[in-house]
């Protein structure tokens, strides 16, 4: 079939790989995101997609908003068979939807109907899911809630952030987009419509998302942490300023300095380990990342600005 693959994010390349690699099918031309300023120096950058489509000849649209006529006219001039979808981030309007006589087909990073939305990942390990994979779903007009043609699974491991799962899915969900791309050519495969139960959200998350409650218990925290890694960042104030929380650990049965236990964001520090109390047991900090700062070992930073006795994370 002739393609005309949209995607923008790094997490999109193994897949716009695995439909370059195909030899049964063309990618015809890529759509992504128009460049976006990067870096000190604020450049235009080209999304990860457009630079690979560039490394591999392909002609690229970078449509402002996908409605605009200029880039419709050019892709009803192509004239796919189908248009593979992967963390795309725009909606399709109609008029986009009608051009491809297969439609559009999106990789989608969770087991539909659970976590339709922008961050599906990052809700899945929040949540503590021990089980999450990927679906190719028909796009229509509502929010992931097209008809299914494929699925995968992937086990959510305990220290799995979502930066480690989301990359191990573009990978395997690769692979699930090639075969569907065949399914369809050959007409092996048909879209069966979600259930209607078992439908969650995972809607995009921001920065207030991310701040660390000392008060939740500490698989609460460790959720946060792990689950907003590498975005949005969990945080929290210390001494009135952000510091980043990048990663931390459970194990209750580890001695913490002290006589007790720490209370809520109450810090604990000596030579090698740093610990913060939590609204069950403490967690120990492992990396963290002080304002304007390049991330640090937990340790190095508490040494660094000389943890007093009582002062708590948070405030």
């Amino acid at each position: 079939m002739k393609l005309v693959f949209a995607g923008t994010p790094e997490v999109a390349v193994p897949a716009l790989d695995a439909l370059i690699a195909s030899e049964r099918h063309e990618v015809a031309a890529v759509v992504t995101r128009p460049d976006a300023r990067a870096g000190r120096g604020r450049r235009l950058v080209p999304s990860p997609v457009a630079q690979r489509a560039e490394e591999a000849g392909i002609e690229i649209l970078k449509p402002a908003r996908p409605r605009d006529e200029d880039f419709l006219a050019r892709l009803r001039e192509i004239g796919p068979d189908c248009c593979p979808v992967v963390a795309y981030g725009a909606l399709l309007p109609r008029a986009a939807l009608d051009v491809p006589a297969r439609g559009w087909v999106n990789l989608h990073f969770s087991l539909l109907p659970a976590w339709r939305g922008a961050a599906p990942v990052q809700h899945a390990v929040l949540a503590g899911d021990d089980m999450t994979g990927a679906s190719t779903f028909l796009i229509e007009e509502g929010l992931d809630s097209g008809p299914v043609y494929g699925v995968i699974t992937e086990k959510v491991r305990g220290s799995d952030t979502s930066g480690d799962l989301l990359t191990r899915l573009a990978f395997a969900g690769a692979g699930l987009l090639a075969a569907t791309m065949d399914g369809i050519e050959d007409g092996t495969l048909r879209a069966e419509p979600q259930p209607e139960e078992g439908v969650s959200l995972a809607p995009k998350l921001n920065v207030e998302d991310a701040q660390v409650d000392w008060t939740a218990p500490a698989l609460r925290v460790d959720r946060l942490v792990r689950g907003c890694t590498p975005a949005p960042g969990a945080w929290t104030l210390f001494r009135g300023e952000r510091l980043k929380i990048r990663s931390l650990t459970q194990h209750p049965e580890h001695p913490v300095p002290g006589e007790s236990d720490p209370g809520p964001g109450e810090l604990r520090a000596n030579k090698n380990s740093v610990w913060a109390g939590t609204g069950s047991h403490p967690v120990e900090l492992l990396w963290v990342q002080p304002q304007g700062k390049k991330p640090m070992k937990a340790a190095d930073w508490a040494r660094g600005v000389r943890v007093v006795e009582g002062e708590r994370l948070g405030e």
